[in-house]
Parts: structure tokens; C-alpha cells; sequence
């Protein structure tokens, strides 16, 4: 990922994605002084660091910033003291400047689809990952999904599981209510994917977690916190271990 960084050109690439996420490869070479050839060769690297991750959306291919490798190398190596201010910083330029209707999210975990499809679904396994709060629901086609805590479980939001094909792909609705100003973003949609990739000892998922359906301009609040879940859903499958970081502190609180 530092090699992927260390070109002023993937850089700029990354910062055209985090303008407009979900552009093509036609409308990225558009803003580059370079061939398309050129353009793709940056984009293939950024790729296999995991920084950029591309969707098939019938004939075209479209790319997406994922921040997710980032945010762990900021978990680990990142000041507790100065992360209070780089979460504001980050929080404001994405409120000024995020006009997706999409985001998509990477991230490979060493563990089986079973096991991870099991943290992402069990309410006193997702309380370690995702800032205590406690997710209500059988996860069935059709069910109604609560998010809060065990004496207020809706207070936070709800959601409908439109899609249960486990271990393999999760599909819900994503409704905030933790405040006025994201009530009124209203239904939003959620996909979990997971893919096995290798077998027996070695063999891990990758993760791919889109949330679309989001309006233009959408609060950040609904969708800023999945690079932090992510990066504690790896920490607590990997190690066992909670991830705590003072961003993750000030969501709890």
C-alpha cells in the first residue's frame, strides 16, 4: 500500500475517486495527461493494494475509493492523541465534499465464511466490532433488523433483510434514527459479500460491504463509520481482541 502512495499519480487518482466515487475508466483517463493504457496500470496497482476496488454494473466497470486498508494502518500506527482531530478533519471534508450515491468496502480476513458470516450475524459477537451496539434480528428474508441496545434495541435504527444466502451474501435495508439530521436520509441499503479465497490452513475471505441507495449529499454519520467496523471486525476475528480507538470511543459515547 506504501508503494501504491508513494506515486503523485495514484494519489491524484485517489483523490478524483474520493471527488466522484464510482467512475469508469473512460471518465478517470478523461482527467489525466496520460493514455488509457497509462491510467489502467495505476488503477490495476491501486487495485491489488486494496485501495481501489471496481464493480461490474452491466457493460461498464465502475471504481471505488475504499478507505478500509487505510483506516488499519491508521488504527495501529496513528497518535491516540492526535486521531480526535484527524476523525474531525476527515468527518468535515467528507461532509463539504462527498456527493456518492455508493460506497464499497474491502477487506480480507483470515477466518472461514462460516465464522465471519456468524460475527456479522450474532448480536454478542457484533457488540465487539461495531461500538456496542446490539443488532436484533434471525437475519431471514423478510425480517425486521433493530439496532440499539438490549433495553432500547430500535433507538439507534431498523432495517429489512431483503437477501439471506449464508455464509455468502447478506442484503438489508439501513434506516438511521439516532437524530434528526440523519431520520431524514431516510432507507438506504446495505450488501454483505463473502468469498473464500484459498482452502484448508491458508485459506481466509475477502469481505465486500456496499452501501448504496444513499441520497446525493447523504450525512456522512450513515455510512462514515464502515472503515472503523471493518477494521475491528478483522481485529476481533483475528486476535480475539476488541479494537479500541478514541473514534470508535466517541461513537459508543
Amino acid at each position: 500500500m506504501f508503494r501504491a502512495l508513494a506515486d503523485p499519480t495514484r494519489r491524484a487518482l485517489l483523490d478524483e475517486l474520493f471527488r466522484e466515487d464510482g467512475q469508469t475508466l473512460s471518465a478517470l483517463e478523461e482527467r489525466f495527461a496520460m493514455t488509457r493504457f497509462g491510467v489502467m496500470k495505476h488503477l490495476k496497482l491501486l487495485e491489488e493494494s486494496g485501495l481501489v476496488v471496481s464493480k461490474r454494473r452491466g457493460r461498464e466497470k465502475l471504481h471505488f475509493l475504499n478507505p478500509v486498508p487505510i483506516r488499519l494502518l491508521h488504527d495501529r500506527w496513528v497518535s491516540k492523541y492526535t486521531e480526535p482531530w484527524v476523525a474531525g478533519l476527515s468527518s468535515l471534508k467528507s461532509s463539504l465534499e462527498s456527493i456518492t450515491m455508493e460506497k464499497v468496502y474491502e477487506i480480507y480476513v483470515k477466518t472461514t465464511p462460516e465464522r465471519l458470516w456468524e460475527a456479522i450475524t450474532t448480536a454478542e459477537i457484533r457488540r465487539h466490532f461495531q461500538f456496542g451496539v446490539t443488532f436484533t434480528s434471525d437475519w431471514r428474508a423478510g425480517s425486521t433488523i433493530l439496532m440499539g441496545s438490549d433495553e432500547e434495541p430500535s433507538f439507534l435504527g431498523n432495517g429489512e433483510v431483503l437477501e439471506s444466502d449464508p455464509p455468502r451474501r447478506l442484503v438489508h435495508t439501513l434506516n438511521s434514527t439516532w437524530g434528526d439530521d440523519v431520520v431524514a436520509e431516510g432507507t438506504s441499503r446495505v450488501t454483505w459479500e463473502i468469498t473464500q479465497i484459498g482452502e484448508g490452513a491458508d485459506a481466509s475471505c475477502c469481505l465486500t460491504l456496499t452501501h448504496d441507495q444513499l441520497r446525493e449529499g447523504c450525512n456522512p454519520q450513515v455510512y462514515g463509520g464502515w472503515p472503523m467496523v471493518l477494521s475491528g471486525l478483522k481485529t476481533w476475528l483475528e486476535t480475539g481482541e476488541d479494537l479500541t480507538t478514541p473514534g470508535s470511543l466517541m461513537y459508543k459515547n
